[in-house]
């Protein structure tokens, strides 16, 4: 049966056109759309639910276009068998736009109206307290109408309901290995990217397997970049959702509904039109107002930037609290090229910073400015082993390969780094530059740290403490923000940049937090260090070292 053929009424069809990018109809095969059943579900909501909170708390709950498109869509579409098309609905909507609201009337609608005796419905959380809150809805609901809660028993401490035909309700948090058993008919999945891991969803996912027409609806805001079920599930919908219906493509999928509100990497986050692609209750649930005053607060609070990306747009970012501002990474007096032959015989501080053998070790050479007006630069160098490279490729996505093959990083044979190849390097950049100092973290470096000072290289001890890093750190921030560093647009580096997160202490200290960070931010910590070296040398900020001795190999 082509799309064409499915008699899905206009009204209907200019509804599915407000689910982005997704076309039902496309790819529906022997299923097929029951306007009337669709109609009915809608209408449940005004009918016998109604707000509990804001400024339209005890009105009816009236759905808005987009969730009416939604909602018609996942019950309206039928099997031949009668039973609902669709499994699972994955919902990606930015804070703020009704979720909870939305999610307590589909655990009411699903109870009261689907027939289903001895229904197991759950909602699910990463804390307790989160799925708190649709049981709140859903209760909440429920008690405003006298008849719809002369049918229940609402146990409060249990955060569980009864409803009519041995229907339960509960909410639940994330310790998966306590919902084994469970035979679910519905489950709904709150803030999926807070999940701490895959287990309470794969619990639940498997416990619908002996149910007729089992549905999971999952939603969420985005996450950061970095290996999770939320964005394995955001993966899988975004490939559904581009799929267009075609059996032969990956991402056909006929039983899963991709509902994806969400900004593009290259949308300019500062226009209210991106606002209002991402937010589909604007001016609804969430004002425009608001989101001009959390956007000019994004932009005069570097920090804040990811979070209004993340939490208002849906864009995907690798951490939570940027620390560096990318607008002044990528200036083009940052980013200009230059040789290392032009650097030959220059004076420079090398950081070291070894990480793993199983993954990124990076060496910075820093290059201070010798006269008035000139830019800091950096020479980065790095490797990581070969077997480990290809895998994070396929993984991750972390394009180490393909950086190897344009000679931003070196592979080293097998699935470790081999140090020796390290050590070769540096005494090779030795004898092309004037190396006064090599700044190395002593926690896994003591070996190779005594091998090099053995053959005449300044071996400097730096300690990855906040009172160590603090003041590199402020000062090479400072070289970020006011344009006086040059790293050439090197692309492992701007990753790396891309990816720190910071911890502080109440003195005001800080440092690069690898514990916060969501991905490999050692060329950032390598270029520290030796900025760390440089200032202690160079002397145009107050050090923590000058207080104390070199510790030196």
């Amino acid at each position: 049966m082509t799309s064409g053929s499915h008699k899905v009424p206009s009204a209907w069809r200019k509804l599915f056109a407000l689910i982005p990018g997704y076309d039902p109809i496309a790819g529906a095969g022997d299923c097929r759309f029951d306007a009337k059943t669709a109609d009915k579900v809608v209408d449940f909501f005004p009918t016998f639910l109604t707000h509990i909170e804001g400024a339209n708390a005890g009105k009816p709950f009236t759905l808005e276009p987009w969730q009416a498109a939604i909602v018609g869509c996942a019950f309206g579409w039928l099997r031949p068998d009668g039973l609902r098309r669709y499994r699972e609905v994955f919902q990606y909507i930015p804070r703020k736009n009704g979720k909870s609201t939305l999610l307590g009337g589909l655990i009411n609608l699903v109870a009261f109206c689907d027939n289903e005796p001895g229904a197991q419905i759950y909602s699910a959380a990463a804390e307790r307290e989160q799925a708190a809150l649709v049981y709140r809805q859903t209760k909440g609901m429920i008690l405003q109408n006298p008849d719809l809660a002369s049918q229940c028993k609402i146990y409060v401490t249990a955060k569980s309901i009864e409803y009519p035909g041995n229907v339960v309700f509960k909410a639940l948090s994330a310790d998966a290995d306590t919902k084994h058993g469970f035979n679910t008919h519905f489950v709904v999945v709150d803030e999926l990217h807070a999940q701490p891991n895959r287990d309470l969803v794969d619990v639940l996912v498997t416990s619908t397997g002996s149910r007729r027409q089992p549905l999971v609806w999952y939603i969420t805001t985005a996450d950061f970049a970095r290996e999770s079920i939320c964005n394995e599930k955001h993966q899988y919908a975004s490939r559904v959702r581009d799929n267009g219906g075609d059996p032969a493509k990956p991402g056909y999928d006929p039983a899963f509904l991709p509902v994806i509100f969400e900004a593009k990497p290259d949308d300019d986050w500062k226009s209210p039109a991106v606002w209002r692609k991402a937010n589909p209750n604007l001016d609804v649930s969430v004002s425009t107002d608001y989101l001009a005053r959390e956007c000019q607060r994004a932009q005069e609070t570097p920090a804040y930037e990811n979070t209004f990306k993340r939490l208002h747009l849906n864009m995907q970012t690798q951490q939570d609290v940027r620390w560096l501002p990318m607008d002044k990474w990528e200036l083009p007096t940052a980013c200009a090229p230059f040789t290392e032959e032009s650097l030959h015989g220059r004076t420079c501080y090398m950081g070291l910073d070894l990480s793993t053998k199983k993954d990124l070790t990076a060496l910075a050479l820093v290059f201070p400015p010798v006269e008035e007006g000139e830019l800091w630069k950096v020479i980065l160098r790095a490797w990581v082993p070969e077997e480990n490279a290809h895998e994070r490729e396929r993984r991750d996505k972390v394009p180490y390969v393909t950086w190897a093959r344009q000679g931003y990083i070196r592979m080293t044979d097998g699935n470790v780094v081999d140090y020796d190849v390290v050590a070769a390097q540096l005494l090779e950049d030795a004898k092309r530059y004037e190396v006064a100092e090599v700044a190395f973290d002593p926690w896994n470096a003591t070996q190779i740290a005594t091998q090099l000072a053995k053959d005449g290289m300044k071996m400097v001890e730096f300690g990855q403490g906040l009172r160590s890093m603090s003041e590199p750190s402020k000062e090479f921030e400072k070289l970020i923000i006011s344009g006086q560093f040059q790293h050439g647009g090197n692309p492992l580096l701007r990753w790396a940049a891309g990816n720190v997160a910071v911890e502080s202490d109440a003195a005001g200290n800080i440092k690069p937090s690898k514990k916060k960070s969501t991905e490999r931010i050692d060329p950032i910590v390598a270029t520290i260090m030796g900025v760390g070296r440089a200032i202690v040398n160079q002397g145009p900020v107050g050090s923590v070292y000058e207080s104390r001795e070199l510790i030196t190999l």
